[in-house]
């Protein structure tokens, strides 16, 4: 594919046209008129080999390719919206623009309340989006990095992108304050025995591929996809849950669980924010990595 050969404008009228699937919407949705969307669409049509959209009654439906490039084609735009926008200064105290970033409800309790004060202080234009971490991010990491300005998530269950260390966190365990099996001690007979609640895609974390190292296979009872919720299934039964100390420390007093040390030497956890390579060199990227740096900093010195 030669790519000089290419009208990247092609890409913003492909998408209007996937997502709208209707060529006047389209063009009213980039500023084109509905001849020149028309004509766009038989561009489109003669390069892909595919009528993309097919009339369907009184509708477009999209075409099996149509389906496909639906999702690639948002993805495209993103890297290229982020690529034209790079620049080569940026002044926090006067720029407006959106950074996202992906995180679990853990680090935006730990961590992004905190960056998001410290952005809101030194640029008061700059506004943070954050986003749910999907649960198929170990499989598709780099569309996942490429659509976005970075995900928060400890090293381990990624890799091959460049990132920056942020804070250290450990694990602990809750169970019910009036837990009937278990005192001021778990075992690792306790953590085989007794049922669990985990956070989505348990074997991708490495504190719990070490329990299957130490031939301790978690009875996953329920599967959650928020940190937060972890205490609250665990509270009035014999469920344990593994969670990060600095966000167990803030539930715990909510009621109803006790935070317990695990019964091995746990691997630790280093939060860190992860970004696709051609936000490198961006100066407003890489503003916000110093100041998501800095806020990590400082969280050192608040004791886990």
């Amino acid at each position: 594919m030669n790519l000089a050969r290419l009208d990247l404008n092609l890409v913003v009228a492909l998408r209007a046209l996937l997502e709208e699937r209707n060529v006047t919407r389209a063009g009213q949705r980039v500023g084109l008129s509905q001849p020149a969307m028309s004509a766009a669409l038989a561009r489109l049509r003669r390069h892909f080999d595919d009528e993309l959209l097919s009339r369907s009654g009184s509708q477009y439906e999209l075409t099996a390719l149509g389906q496909v490039l639906l999702d690639r084609t948002a993805t495209a735009y993103d890297v290229l919206e982020r690529l034209f926008t790079s620049q080569a200064a940026f002044d926090p105290a006067t720029e407006t623009r959106e950074f996202r970033l992906v995180s679990s409800d853990y680090a935006v309790d730990v961590f992004g309340v905190e960056l998001a004060r410290a952005v809101h202080q030194e640029a008061p234009g700059i506004r943070l989006r954050l986003t749910r971490t999907p649960a198929t991010v170990v499989d598709d990491t780099e569309s996942l990095l490429s659509a976005t300005d970075g995900l928060l998530m400890p090293h381990g269950v990624i890799s091959g992108f460049p990132a920056t260390d942020l804070y250290d966190d450990r694990w602990v365990f809750v169970v019910a304050d009036d837990h009937p099996d278990v005192g001021d001690r778990l075992t690792r007979q306790d953590l085989a025995r007794l049922p669990w609640v985990t956070y989505q895609r348990t074997y991708d974390a490495p504190a719990v591929r070490q329990l299957g190292m130490l031939g301790i296979e978690p009875r996953v009872e329920v599967s959650v996809d928020s940190f937060h919720a972890l205490p609250a299934l665990v509270a009035g039964t014999r469920r344990i849950a593994l969670v990060q100390a600095r966000l167990a420390h803030r539930l715990a007093p909510l009621g109803g669980v006790r935070v317990l040390e695990p019964p091995y030497e746990a691997v630790p956890l280093r939060e860190a924010l992860w970004w696709h390579p051609v936000h490198t060199h961006d100066a407003a990227h890489a503003w916000l990595r110093d100041i998501a740096a800095e806020v990590g900093r400082r969280m050192a010195d608040t004791p886990v």
